[in-house]
């Protein structure tokens, strides 16, 4: 991987980490177009996903230390019950951790057809919200429990985490002043904690890349994912998760025919 490679895949995964359209289903996509091995690239990886965990705490550090306030308080206050509802939300994902990671990394293999696929899940996904429209509600126990449900399905590389989860949060009525925040707030301690254990685990990649292009993507990640960080909890509160749908539905069909060689 060079530089100019590094740059780009940086950029991708720190604008589709928020956006409703699957991180790791781009960085499977552009890995393929610019020939490189997906299973690759450990270091780089682990770089890319912790500069957007960087992102989301630089957007949200407000939010973050009000809840680190309440939490210290050790009453059940609003902040405690927030984080309850955030560990709550991690149950699904702890368990599909536990007992699919072997499944699910025979996805993370380069397979265009599968992966165009799973696009289009999302893409269908996506296009719920706009014809179930319950009463909105804040978000409850039960409700961050589903929403991680949404979470643990979406471990497959190309279905969006955030468009499940913040999808699947607008379909059961929850706020979409809230939902937005919740499903970045609750992917943190997830992605921190995959990354430690994959770091444990000694899985590292045998092909040699450099600090320096290390550095660049972990740049490129953090600036595009601070950036696309705000504007997807903006765009949320609006409601249109449409045009995220179509462009779903398109870099779906491009991956099937790229699975297909038609292109």
């Amino acid at each position: 991987m060079n530089w100019f490679e590094a740059m780009v895949l940086g950029l991708i995964q720190g604008l589709t980490e928020f956006l409703p359209v699957s991180s790791s289903g781009h960085l499977e996509l552009g890995k393929y177009l610019f020939g490189i091995n997906p299973d690759s690239n450990f270091y780089f990886s682990v770089a890319v996903h912790g500069a957007t965990v960087l992102s989301t705490i630089a957007v949200l550090w407000k939010e973050i230390v009000e809840l680190f306030k309440g939490l210290f308080k050790f009453r059940l206050n609003d902040e405690t019950k927030y984080v309850i509802k955030i560990f709550i939300s991690m149950i699904p994902v702890g368990i599909a951790g536990l007992f699919l990671t072997d499944i699910v990394d025979k996805y993370f293999s380069g397979n265009m057809l599968s992966l165009g696929i799973q696009f289009i899940i999302t893409a269908a996904i996506l296009l719920l919200p706009s014809f179930i429209k319950p009463k909105e509600r804040p978000i409850g126990y039960f409700d961050a429990f589903i929403i991680g449900i949404a979470q643990a399905i979406a471990v497959l590389p190309a279905i969006s985490r955030s468009g499940a989860t913040i999808a699947t949060g607008m379909i059961i009525g929850n706020k979409k002043s809230d939902i937005a925040k919740f499903s970045f707030l609750m992917v943190l301690i997830p992605v921190i904690g995959a990354n430690l254990l994959e770091m444990k685990s000694g899985a590292f990649s045998a092909e040699g890349t450099s600090v320096l292009v290390i550095l660049i993507g972990f740049i490129a990640a953090f600036i595009s994912g601070y950036f696309a960080c705000k504007w997807m909890i903006n765009l949320v509160k609006k409601g249109n998760l449409l045009w995220f749908a179509v462009y779903c539905v398109l870099i779906g069909v491009f991956s099937i025919l790229l699975g297909l060689h038609v292109i």
